[in-house]
This record gives structure tokens, C-alpha cells and sequence, in this order.
């Protein structure tokens, strides 16, 4: 098996590692994840991602609020209203892709072998 890193990339392998982990620890809630993906295609209002994504306002600006100061999000002001979207696609991406690879192996679970299985807990 090939290592995560290429050694010959010359980076501090300890500070990748902790980036990447920062990362995945923003991205690691259901919430943020409905967050990323009602922004996908456009950018909305604070009240249309109410309308979209079943939580309080409170909850959601807390979201909203950590994906701003993380980069992965960004938001302009219009009169009254915040608006946001995605600042990272890399981030969305990367998200739609494990999303994508998730619902494949529920949908079909004995159709993946388990060794090339994302979530080793479906299937079986």
C-alpha cells in the first residue's frame, strides 16, 4: 500500500496530518454536511437554508458560522439578509465524494467486496 503522503513531496508529514485532521473535524457533523450540500448549486439566504435544512436559526448560524471562519464557506451582506456559499469546492468535492461512495454501498451493500468498501459497518 502506497503511503498518504509522497515522501519525496518534501512537507512536514505531522502538519499535513493535522490540517487534514482540522479539516475533517469541521466537515465531521450530519448538519455541516446538509449545509455544504443546500449550497452546492447556489448561493442562499440564511432563511432559505432554514427552508431547506431542519434545525433552528441559532443552530444553523453556529454551523454557518465555524464553515466561515474555516474558508470552506463564504457570505456578502444584502440589506437585512447574510447570504453564503461554498468559498471551497475542494471542500465540496471532497464531501460529495465520500457522500456519493456512502449511498453506493447502502444502496447495493453485497455488490462491494468489503476491502474496497468506504464504511466498513455497511454491508456485510
Amino acid at each position: 500500500m502506497q503511503e498518504i503522503i509522497d515522501p519525496a513531496a518534501g512537507v512536514e508529514k505531522a502538519r499535513v496530518f493535522e490540517l487534514a485532521a482540522e479539516l475533517f473535524g469541521i466537515l465531521a457533523t450530519p448538519m455541516r454536511l446538509r449545509i455544504l450540500s443546500a449550497l452546492c448549486d447556489k448561493e442562499k439566504s440564511v432563511s432559505e437554508l432554514l427552508a431547506d435544512i431542519d434545525t433552528t436559526q441559532p443552530n444553523l448560524s453556529q454551523h454557518l458560522n465555524l464553515l466561515y471562519r474555516a474558508g470552506v464557506l463564504a457570505k456578502r451582506k444584502e440589506g437585512t439578509q447574510v447570504i453564503y456559499r461554498v468559498q471551497s469546492e475542494k471542500a465540496v468535492t471532497l464531501c460529495r465524494t465520500v457522500c456519493t461512495q456512502i449511498a453506493i454501498e447502502m444502496d447495493e451493500p453485497s455488490a462491494i467486496p468489503a476491502a474496497d468498501r468506504l464504511s466498513p459497518r455497511i454491508g456485510g
